[in-house]
């Protein structure tokens, strides 16, 4: 919408009045009162096909929209907010249930204004339904190390989400797990007897039932929502520890089937409709655990012991070509299901969305979804390695993922109004933003040079004959300037800080390293009084810039985690400059770690590797 054009809400169903009201306190920029503004009035239509979709229309000053459901009217109040000049449009969804799923257990949990705001966001664009993944992360009575010294949410902070989420015409699953990925509280003595392997629970036993219908209530009593999604996702080596131990060896389909019976028998207790992720089916039938394998072979007995009732969610965040996910889904209704599917927006392994790899897998993703007729489509953002990333960097990608639900194709100019609409800052500066991982693919290199050891210089071969330095320097100004536009847009920060760190650090081991070894003491002098002093600087204000971030987006748990990445940078660039200045004063002899000749370690060609943490940390394989 035009910067000088402002909206009043003239008149609305009451159904629309706390939804509207949440927008307008989120987006008050576009609202006001008094004359020469657009008056906005909503009517609820049932005529709308499938008693779903919308349709705006403009007369004069007065702008009309007809809806089906409360889901399509902030939909359009989206699309209205967008436009640069008034023009009728109509819309309607090409599948009932348009979902994005927020991870709060990977070291980060959001703050309940912060999954607002996101929640806000997503229901203009069109979003129905939002799956929060909570492995341990909320408060289950009688068991106080769920989500001990981690932000677990409390009652009522999920109930609170789920009122906000309701009176926007979203729908709240809670999605956490009843098998694997339960290393955080399996981590703890007091659940050892309820540990098969390291973090999958140990089937088979009544205490782990009673304690999974305790945690299945738990985060199911603050919702509206009668669907849950129960986990049993990468739950490896089941069967192979303790359960082993008490039960001899057996086949781990079926000590995964008769799991999920009585999983389900929990949540038919409660009268919940249980979904889960499909990849522990395929992975049990491949010879190489791949849940992508087209060898894979599942049994028909095995098919046809999965409970009736259970949905199957088929994860891929990864294929590019449409007719994989088409083959995918074929397999799944081969087994007597009908999928529920679940994308990605790449927010894991970095600290800034890798939209252009989202963008391509999303296509792929979505068509298949379409023209296969699923009726059910999710969009998932895992925090992996620690949840560095900025979540409000995945807004374009989600973007992206709605219009592919509401449209058969995503019309770029029309997508980039509806960013503006529903986020109010500009697609291309967020979009730009990527360019800290440079790479068509998903590279994460900034965060593996960011966190390569500064003297060790392991990954050094993995650049040689790029130039960093400039290319991170001209990005850091950019993103610097486009921070000032708008108050959302000032998460440019974050991205323009690490640009501006990965400019200076970007090749300085290597020029040491050269001076070093010619002996020019003249130009290691002059790089420790200069560039090193200013990439000390400039760390120090990135690691400022993500702790603000941190505590104005996540609760405080977790960002020790963080800090303790930081910490290891900077000491390490001072202790860098003190053995330069050490080995120029004569203290010491030599620096052994600028004498070593390095390898190449990844054949990416001309794509920059993938990494985390640990392994761009040091070259020791620590455990």
């Amino acid at each position: 919408m035009s910067n000088d054009l402002k909206i009043v809400l003239s008149h609305y169903p009451a159904e629309l009045k706390q939804g509207l009201e949440a927008v307008t306190l989120e987006r008050a920029e576009c609202f006001g009162s008094g004359a020469g503004m657009l008056k906005l009035s909503f009517e609820a239509d049932n005529s709308l096909a499938g008693g779903r979709g919308l349709a705006v229309t403009y007369k004069g000053e007065d702008v009309q929209v007809r809806y089906g459901h409360r889901t399509d009217a902030f939909r359009a109040l989206g699309g209205v907010l967008g436009q640069d000049k008034p023009r009728d449009f109509s819309e309607t969804p090409k599948f009932d249930t348009l979902g994005i799923m927020l991870d709060v257990s990977r070291n980060a949990v959001m703050t309940v204004d912060t999954a607002k705001a996101l929640i806000c966001r997503c229901a203009l664009m069109g979003i129905n339904t939002l799956m929060l993944y909570m492995e341990d992360t909320y408060e289950v009575p009688g068991e106080p190390f769920f989500g001990y010294l981690r932000g677990r949410y409390t009652y009522d902070e999920l109930k609170e989400l789920d009122d906000y989420a309701y009176a926007l015409g979203m729908e709240i699953i809670p999605c956490i797990q009843t098998l694997g990925h339960l290393e955080q509280i399996l981590q703890w003595p007091a659940y050892a007897d309820y540990m098969d392997t390291n973090g999958v629970i140990l089937a088979g036993e009544a205490r782990t039932y009673a304690l999974l219908e305790k945690m299945i209530t738990a985060a199911t009593v603050p919702f509206r929502s009668k669907r849950i999604h129960i986990g049993m996702d990468e739950a490896h080596g089941i069967g192979s520890g303790k359960y082993k131990e008490l039960h001899g060896e057996r086949r781990p389909f079926d000590i995964l089937n008769e799991h999920l019976v009585r999983v389900k028998g929990i949540c038919d207790k409660l009268g919940l409709q249980p979904m889960i992720w499909s990849d522990m089916y395929f992975r049990l039938g491949s010879r190489t655990n791949n849940y992508y394998d087209k060898e894979s072979v599942i049994p028909a007995d095995v098919a046809s012991a999965i409970p009736a009732g259970v949905d199957l969610v088929y994860w891929d965040y990864y294929h590019t070509d449409k007719d994989f996910y088409m083959d995918w889904i074929d397999r799944h209704r081969a087994m007597g299901k009908e999928p529920v599917m679940a994308g990605g927006v790449w927010t894991w392994d970095r600290f800034w969305t890798a939209l252009p790899f989202s963008f391509i897998v999303t296509e792929a993703c979505m068509t298949a979804a379409r023209e296969k007729g699923l009726k059910e489509a999710h969009v998932t953002m895992w925090g992996d390695d620690g949840n560095e990333c900025d979540i409000f960097s995945a807004l374009p990608g989600i973007q992206f993922f709605a219009e592919h639900g509401w449209a058969n194709t995503v019309d770029k100019e029309k997508l980039r109004a509806n960013f503006r609409g529903t986020c109010g800052v500009s697609f291309d500066d967020w979009l730009k933003a990527a360019d800290v991982d440079p790479g068509k693919l998903n590279s994460n290199a900034s965060k593996w040079l960011l966190w390569e050891d500064p003297i060790i210089g392991m990954l050094e071969p993995e650049t040689e004959g790029r130039d960093l330095q400039g290319y991170y320097g001209e990005l850091a100004d950019l993103l610097f300037a486009a921070a000032d536009k708008s108050p959302l847009a000032s998460r440019l920060q974050f991205p323009a800080h690490l640009a501006r760190v990965l400019a200076l650090k970007s090749g300085l081991r290597r020029e040491i390293s050269a001076a070093y070894k010619v002996g020019d003491r003249a130009k290691l002098g002059s790089i420790i009084d200069g560039r090193l002093i200013e990439l000390q600087t400039a760390a120090e204000a990135l690691w400022l810039c993500h702790r603000d971030m941190w505590l104005k987006t996540y609760k405080p748990f977790g960002l020790e985690v963080i800090e303790q990445r930081y910490g290891g940078l900077l000491i390490r660039l001072r202790s860098l400059s003190d053995r330069l200045a050490a080995y120029l004063n004569g203290d010491i002899a030599s620096i052994p770690e600028l004498e070593t000749d390095l390898c190449r370690i990844f054949d990416a060609g001309e794509e920059l590797p993938h990494m985390r943490y640990n392994r761009a940390k040091t070259p020791s394989a620590l455990k």
